[in-house]
């Protein structure tokens, strides 16, 4: 049996781990024991570690003393720090980009002069400024907040403030931007456009992409699309891979925007293979470019990964030799449904560590799944919270929207410790 690296320790590895493990040895690398991670490394007859993942040295040993032969990364920061690059060094097989090819995540100026060339008409007006003295020109272009602020580096999906929604007037908006050029010396200054959000996820060899069924996300922390940006309070899709506002035509134009984005990556080397994601608006001018994200999405993946026909190791087998395609990588025609569960600190304030009891035995008995995140166990139906993120999630897919979700819902019923929180609306498509 192959043995496979999975480094990370989110939602997203927690299903990587379960898909990844019937067919390989799974071997692991986390800060923490992800109680889903670590089911499936035993299972699997593996092995973890509580480590650095993005100590380069620990990692390299690692892959040596085991004899591992692949390696898989689908967290954000570990690609920019070219941990892909380090397993293709040592001849392992490779599933995600390296630090260049992420290079479209981790810095969306570059991601912006991408698609200038190769999508004009789905730019939005945007400014990349580097000093002070150039936004407080741009500022000059708003009467008030109706302007978009993106660090120009890795948030984790929270750093995106939108005013109106995350901010309120165009001062307070300007001291984000502000704040956002001290820390990495550029920030995006973007034009607030009218619209409806939605992701186009693609697997990809470095040549061919498969286009995934279109999920949606619900990135904020309240009921109703309220309050503060997250990592994502749940996701799903639809039977025929489409979204209700969306047609086939909608999808194809950014299927062709980022098959065309994976060709510019690649032309002089093959920097990236794995999965790319971007965001878009549909809006009444067309199709408008967000961003890119050079990984799985969290909870997207939970979504994706449950929905493949195709068992995910043969998909990666695939990417390995690069002959990816739609006959080889195939999806269910199911609704699939994520709901995640956090502290009611989460996205609020910075909250301390949280104790709480979980009967996984309970809620899995009524047919859904369980993906850790942010959680380590203590003993028995007792988990931790570790650090300021999401706790777990619960999905499941069925043959209609209004069963998926009667069925997460249901699950968590009564099952969910008082002191944490999840959203009670997913399900619900709200119009921006």
């Amino acid at each position: 049996m192959k043995k496979c690296l999975l480094l990370g320790n989110g939602g997203r590895e927690a299903v990587l781990a379960e898909q990844i493990s019937k067919e390989f040895s799974l071997y692991a690398i986390m800060p923490y024991a992800n109680p889903s991670v670590v089911e499936q490394v035993e299972k699997s007859n593996g092995k973890y570690l509580i480590s650095d993942p993005f100590d380069k040295k620990i990692v390299k040993d690692f892959i040596q003393e085991e004899k591992i032969e692949a390696c898989v990364v689908s967290q954000d920061n570990l690609l920019q720090e070219g941990l892909i690059d380090l397993a293709r060094e040592l001849g392992l097989k490779t599933f995600g980009p390296t630090s260049k090819g992420a290079k479209v995540e981790w810095s969306k100026s570059y991601a912006l002069d991408i698609v200038k060339k190769l999508a004009p008409e789905m730019i939005i007006k945007n400014e990349s400024v580097h000093n002070l003295s150039q936004l407080e020109e741009v500022m000059k272009n708003y009467d008030n907040d109706s302007f978009v602020v993106k660090p120009e580096g890795l948030t984790g999906g929270k750093g995106v403030k939108v005013g109106g929604i995350h901010f309120k007037g165009k001062q307070e908006g300007y001291e984000y931007a502000k704040s956002c050029l001290e820390a990495d010396g550029k920030v995006i200054v973007q034009d607030k456009v009218e619209g409806r959000e939605f992701t186009v996820m693609a697997l990809t060899d470095g040549k061919n992409i498969v286009v995934t069924p279109t999920t949606f996300d619900y990135p904020y922390r309240f009921d109703e699309d309220k309050g503060p940006g997250t990592g994502g309070m749940g996701c799903l899709s639809f039977e025929n891979g489409l979204l209700p506002f969306l047609e086939q035509k909608d999808v194809d134009a950014c299927s062709k925007l980022i098959q065309d984005t994976i060709q510019y990556v690649n032309k002089d080397s093959l920097e990236f293979t794995g999965v790319i994601y971007g965001g878009f608006f549909k809006c009444k001018q067309g199709i408008k470019f967000i961003e890119f994200n050079a990984r799985f999405g969290d909870p997207e993946a939970i979504n994706v990964l449950n929905s493949l026909e195709t068992p995910f190791t043969e998909v990666m087998e695939n990417i390995w030799e690069q002959k990816l395609s739609k006959e080889n990588c195939k999806f269910k025609s199911n609704y699939t449904f994520t709901v995640y569960v956090v502290s009611k600190d989460y996205a609020i304030k910075k909250s301390k560590p949280c104790e709480f009891t979980l009967n996984t035995k309970k809620i899995l008995e009524k047919g859904v799944k369980i993906y850790f995140a942010s959680t380590k166990q203590l003993k028995d139906n007792l988990y931790t919270s570790v650090g300021t993120s999401r706790l777990f999630a619960i999905h499941t897919s069925g043959n209609t929207l209004e069963e998926a979700k009667q069925k997460v819902y249901s699950a968590m019923e009564g099952n969910i410790d008082a002191q944490l929180d999840y959203r009670k609306d997913i399900g619900e498509i709200y119009e921006h």
